[in-house]
Order: C-alpha cells, then sequence, then structure tokens
C-alpha cells in the first residue's frame, strides 16, 4: 500500500509520498432519510418504519454507508438509530454524514494505517495533487513529521519547504 520513489530513482534524493497511492478502495453509498420523510419535509413515525420494513436492504451488503438527510428537517436521534440497527450485519461500515466526509476519514485511517519508518531521516516531498481534501495534508503531515528530516510540498524538482528536523 502506497510508495515512495527512492532517493536513486531521483537525482534530488528527495522521496516523493503521493496521497492517491493510500485513496481508499471501499464503495461509498449513502443512504438518505429525506426518502423516507412525509411529503418531503416531516418524520411520521408510522410511515418512516413502513418504509424501512419495504425497503431492499441488500443494496448495502459489505458496503460503506453514509447516512444522512439532505432535507432540512428535523430528524429525531432514534431514527438514525433504526436506519443503523437495519444496516447492522449488512453494511461493512455505518457512519452518519455525507459521503464525501466518509471517504475523506476511510483515506485518513488508510494512511494511519500504513508504516512510513522507511521515510525516517529522509527528505520527503508530498506530491501536489489539485483538489484533494486538506485534511489528507493535514494527517500525512502529522504522520511524516516525527520521522522526516525535511518535510516539503510540490513535486521533488521544486518544493515548497514545509519543515525541516
Amino acid at each position: 500500500m502506497g510508495k515512495a520513489l527512492a532517493g536513486g530513482d531521483n537525482p534530488t534524493g528527495i522521496l516523493t509520498v503521493d496521497l492517491h497511492d493510500y485513496a481508499p478502495e471501499q464503495s461509498f453509498v449513502v443512504f438518505d432519510l429525506k426518502e423516507l420523510l412525509f411529503h418531503g419535509l416531516i418524520l411520521k413515525e408510522k410511515e418512516f418504519k413502513e418504509g424501512l420494513a419495504a425497503m431492499d436492504w441488500s443494496q448495502f451488503q459489505d458496503q460503506w454507508v453514509a447516512v444522512t438527510c439532505s432535507e432540512d428537517a428535523i430528524i429525531p436521534p432514534w431514527a438514525y438509530m433504526m436506519v443503523a440497527s437495519k444496516l447492522h450485519g449488512l453494511a461493512s461500515r455505518v457512519q452518519f454524514g455525507d459521503a464525501h466526509a466518509l471517504y475523506v476519514q476511510a483515506w485518513q485511517e488508510r494512511l494511519t494505517q500504513s508504516d512510513f519508518s522507511h521515510l525516517k531521516g529522509e527528505k520527503v516531498v508530498v506530491r501536489a495533487s489539485p483538489g484533494l481534501d486538506p485534511a489528507l495534508y493535514t494527517a500525512i503531515t502529522h504522520l511524516l513529521m516525527p520521522l522526516v528530516k525535511g518535510l516539503m510540498y510540490g513535486e521533488a524538482g521544486l518544493p515548497k519547504v514545509i519543515a525541516k528536523n
């Protein structure tokens, strides 16, 4: 999982970490309570429970599920609990929030579970990737700072120095 270019492969002697090498491979789906609201606005317990009972839950098998409500409605906590109970044993993971937040969290967890010990005492650049969530750069900085001699951002040929140890 993940790789860094060796100094011999790179004339600058700077190792490169590409965050894309640590992207999660899980499937993510959204369970939006909006679909179970009365007229898309109000949670009525009887209709909500009927909607849950009629749902084909097999579509969530082995998925990571983000449970949310995209409608600005008052949703009691027990409603989220009922959805989570239906997903229990089917979904690989269930979490409140949007799919992007779940994806970023999974990516951060994958970074945290990775072994970066081979970068100890090295000069490392984290490759610039436009569009990546800043939380990923924060996570990799936190993980690499205790290990590396120098931390940079950008490309090995023209990096921006972040910190020197």
